[in-house]
């Protein structure tokens, strides 16, 4: 458990943390869960998240916390519509936090880019979001006035995103829903953040070539890659009681890379 958080702050919560079998969504499930929260991880496939929601449960189980898995393909509206149903059946009709962290991408050139790679993406990373975060307000959030606060997991899109233009596209576009949202449904006790994490070393990063691995690290100015349990705590933070009166942030947590270095390589037209 995180030394930062006080023990027991989460205590009888409800979180919904999609894409939480590995990396950042299972490093948020963990430490939210420590802090005795009631956690439910989703993913397309059972398999990918019910050894996980195991794992986080007996660790947790001091805590007061659990954990539990719900299968999801946030692409269809349908499924998500299931997916929260089974959250409030689980959890006594609450659900307090949501963390959107469900998405995926591959590096392409935009040139190189097919239509349906782009729209896959797209679907997945923008689309999704906004259908498990209309379902969790309309379904619990708005009604009885309750409210929640909801973290959107984005990217480093703070100088574009060459290389990956459609996640680019996909993230930018839940970075304005995070602060359209935070505005319309203030009045709803309904805090919508984000969290914008740089490089970071998960298994995610095996589909990358080393070689983009290792230079990757020359970009960062702490240089090194930064871990999923560093992402999670600054999300922990954004859904817990002491962000009450944050809404419509993007925070980055990325060694200040935003900020320096060029990872993706452009060709001189003179050189070809």
């Amino acid at each position: 458990m995180s030394g930062i958080f006080a023990p027991g702050l989460l205590q009888g919560q409800s979180w919904l943390v999609t894409g939480g079998g590995t990396g950042i969504g299972k490093a948020t499930a963990e430490l939210a869960a420590s802090l005795g929260a009631r956690v439910v991880i989703a993913s397309r496939k059972l398999e990918n998240v019910e050894p996980a929601a195991r794992e986080i449960s007996d660790a947790a189980a001091a805590a007061g916390g659990s954990c539990s898995a719900v299968t999801c393909d946030i692409r269809e509206p349908e499924q998500v519509e299931g997916m929260v149903d089974a959250v409030l059946e689980r959890h006594d009709g609450a659900l307090d936090v949501l963390i959107n962290n469900a998405g995926g991408q591959f590096p392409s050139p935009a040139l190189s880019m097919s239509v349906n790679g782009f729209n896959a993406v797209i679907r997945n990373n923008l689309s999704g979001t906004f259908y498990v975060t209309q379902a969790v307000a309309k379904k619990v959030m708005v009604p009885g006035g309750k409210g929640g606060a909801i973290v959107n997991v984005i990217a480093n899109i703070y100088r574009g995103f060459a290389g990956m233009a459609h996640t680019g596209a996909a993230r930018a576009g839940v970075d304005n829903l995070t602060k359209s949202l935070a505005v319309e449904w203030a009045a709803h006790k309904i805090r919508v953040n984000a969290v914008a994490p740089g490089i970071i070393m998960t298994s995610g990063m095996k589909q990358y070539p080393p070689e983009l691995v290792r230079q990757s690290r020359k970009t960062i100015p702490f240089k090194r890659l930064g871990s999923a349990e560093e992402v999670a705590e600054p999300i922990v933070f954004l859904a817990s009681p002491g962000a009450s009166y944050i809404s419509g942030e993007t925070l980055y947590v990325d060694g200040a890379a935003r900020l320096w270095g060029d990872l993706f390589p452009i060709p001189d037209p003179k050189d070809e």
